[in-house]
């Protein structure tokens, strides 16, 4: 059995980056990480761009809502993947790495899914990096 990596992706808002990141990770990496998604200061909802750019991607959003990271003070990740372009809170004491990625909140339609492609890129890096650390590839694993 392959123990999976939890991994939250904070962003501003969590209305854009993280909850792209968090899809793509459900989408692509379900057998080695076990995402979720905060904002630092989160919006209302999940930016209708956001929807609908992930929709092309056969991502749907429909069940997530923005939530602030404090409400993941208690939970333990492995990893914490920082696309605010802010300090995190000092509570968040778990390994973390940065991402650079704009905030696409205010972004037309085309630049918004320009940030996704980046993300959705990013997001398959990460598998594919805690695939290698498993030791096993992913055609490997199909064959059981």
């Amino acid at each position: 059995m392959i123990d999976k990596q939890r991994v939250l992706f904070v962003c501003l808002g969590n209305s854009c980056r993280s909850q792209m990141a968090e899809a793509f990770a459900r989408l692509y990496g379900s057998d080695v990480i076990i995402p979720a998604s905060a904002g630092l200061t989160p919006a209302m909802e999940i930016s209708p761009l956001t929807v609908q750019a992930m929709v092309e991607r056969n991502a749907n959003l429909g069940e997530h809502f923005p939530k602030h990271i404090r409400v993941m003070q208690r939970g333990q990740f492995d990893l914490v993947v920082n696309m605010s372009g802010q300090l995190l809170p000092e509570f968040v004491t778990w390994p973390a790495r940065t991402w650079n990625v704009p905030d696409p909140v205010a972004m037309d339609y085309e630049e918004h899914c320009q940030v996704r492609n980046q993300i959705e890129q990013l997001v398959m890096d990460l598998v594919l990096e805690m695939r290698r650390e498993t030791g096993r590839s992913w055609l490997e694993r199909r064959r059981i």
